[in-house]
């Protein structure tokens, strides 16, 4: 992460990125220290989300071309783990995409969502609204 941060706003972008597909760290504490070292809030909030946006959308079409066995290794999602999200998927659908940042299960939701096929346009949609709320209320927390 410490490389990260001495590329400044891109080290934010691809952190931020990176977070969103199969690397398991926090966006949220690289945003943070990247808040507070830049002290450039509205370009935090910006590379911030666009970099975990965008890591999202391949974690989407990753789902939406994977196989049952490509998601268990690549992204350590048993089988059960999607079984389990498609009754939540049927019901709520790319609603779930506005989740998208909650730790730990907001990936899965993602993959789940490419994997079963929602509508792609709504469902990048709703994520880009999660992610950047999420971002911007720890923008209006820490300043």
């Amino acid at each position: 992460m410490e490389a990260l941060s001495q590329l400044g706003l891109w080290g934010l972008f691809l952190g931020c990125f990176l977070s969103a597909t199969v690397f398991p760290f926090s966006s949220d504490a690289l945003y943070i220290g990247a808040l507070f070292a830049t002290k450039e809030p509205l370009a935090c909030l910006l590379a911030g989300t666009a970099g975990n946006w965008l890591g999202g959308v391949v974690t989407y079409f990753m789902g939406r071309l994977a196989k049952w066995e490509w998601v268990e290794k690549l992204f350590k999602v048993s089988r059960e783990k999607l079984e389990k999200q498609k009754p939540i998927i049927d019901r709520w659908g790319v609603w779930i995409a506005l989740l998208s940042w909650v730790p730990f299960i907001g990936d899965v939701f993602v993959i789940a969502l490419g994997f079963y096929r929602t509508p792609a346009v709504w469902t990048l949609l709703l994520m880009l609204v999660g992610k950047f709320a999420r971002f911007a209320v720890w923008t209006w927390m820490l300043l």
